[in-house]
């Protein structure tokens, strides 16, 4: 059956609850501002909850620079990839709320982690500030070459003529790649049985081979093999076209009702410590903003397949909100479980 989201989430405002958590997480500035006048006194630490060489480690160093001569001290970039990224996650979260501990995450340790540990050490929406959305993309769903398959609703049909015969890959339990799949399938009332890899190679390399048929991930994972001849790439699940592949379609715009207005993006921003005062988020949101302008830091973004977005924290807090309600009956649903 088909789920639906809203009447899942009745009547409770996750975005309207988050935000103001986060309100009052932040506190007073008056009072700091009189107490503790500069800010940064120290380095600041980084904690990018991502390996290097990830497109979380790019964000990062693409930044590192500038935020370095914007703030006066040195940003040490700390990669932190244990776990799912929670372990790092709940450093920042137990770390001293004066902001010089940021948190650089993304979709599982902020938004999904919640429904997939049985157990955290953090709580996201208590112990954790929303800084600023650093960049967003979607994903590409794409399946082997000779899948007779060429856009959505041809692969929606042969999967419901055919529930359980198909498999989809995934770059791991709990990823976006794997819970856009699964939305896709809550949606759209079929069934294809869920493998997941250990990353994007190993599972694009399971379509090659035929031993699975759909994948669902980031474009930088699927475009070399669809030019390749290897993957056919089907749609974009962003609610736009996406600039490195303009001419794929996306999920909403295949013609089927139930994904009219399907959406999965993969996000990443900065956190840090609850409690940290106001004037000094607003300090780091101000000074990644202005990072995210500058033109050497958008190409490199560009090149690695990123979209900036920027905002404000309450932007950022809206959309963690958003994510954890969305989401939270799509993990249920799956039964994904990280433990």
């Amino acid at each position: 059956m088909t789920i639906n989201l809203t009447r899942r989430l009745a009547s409770f405002n996750f975005a309207a609850f988050i935000v103001a958590v986060y309100a009052v997480s932040t506190g007073s500035g008056d009072a700091f501002a009189q107490s503790n006048p500069v800010f940064p006194s120290k380095p600041v630490r980084w904690i990018v909850v991502a390996p290097a060489g990830s497109s979380l480690d790019v964000i990062a160093r693409s930044m590192q620079d500038k935020l370095k001569d914007s703030l006066g001290q040195p940003v040490i970039i700390e990669n932190r990839p244990q776990a799912g990224g929670t372990l790092g996650a709940g450093e920042v979260s137990k770390s001293a709320p004066d902001g010089h501990t940021w948190l650089l995450g993304f979709n599982g340790p902020v938004a999904f982690a919640p429904f997939l540990y049985s157990k955290l050490s953090y709580d996201p929406l208590k112990d954790l500030a929303p800084v600023i959305i650093t960049t967003s993309q979607p994903n590409l769903i794409a399946v082997n070459a000779n899948l007779p398959a060429n856009n959505i609703k041809e692969l929606v049909e042969l999967i419901r003529a055919n529930p359980g015969k198909y498999n989809y890959a995934s770059v791991g339990n709990g990823s976006s790649s794997h819970l856009t799949m699964e939305y896709f399938k809550a949606l759209t009332s079929t069934f294809a049985v869920h493998i997941p890899f250990n990353g994007g190679p190993p599972a694009a390399l399971s379509i090659v081979s035929g031993d699975t048929q759909i994948l669902a991930t980031v474009p930088t994972v699927i475009i070399p093999q669809v030019k390749a001849g290897r993957m056919k790439a089907l749609a974009v699940t962003g609610k736009t076209r996406y600039d490195l592949a303009p001419e794929l379609p996306t999920v909403a715009a295949s013609g089927i009702k139930e994904l009219s207005n399907f959406e999965a993006l993969a996000w990443n921003g900065i956190l840090v410590a609850a409690g940290t005062p106001r004037p000094i988020v607003e300090r780091i949101n101000a000074a990644v903003n202005a990072a995210m302008k500058d033109p050497s830091v958008q190409a490199r973004m560009k090149t690695a397949g990123l979209d900036m977005v920027g905002g404000s924290p309450e932007d950022f807090a809206k959309l963690i909100a958003d994510d954890h309600a969305k989401w939270g009956p799509i993990i249920k649903r799956s039964g994904a479980k990280l433990d």
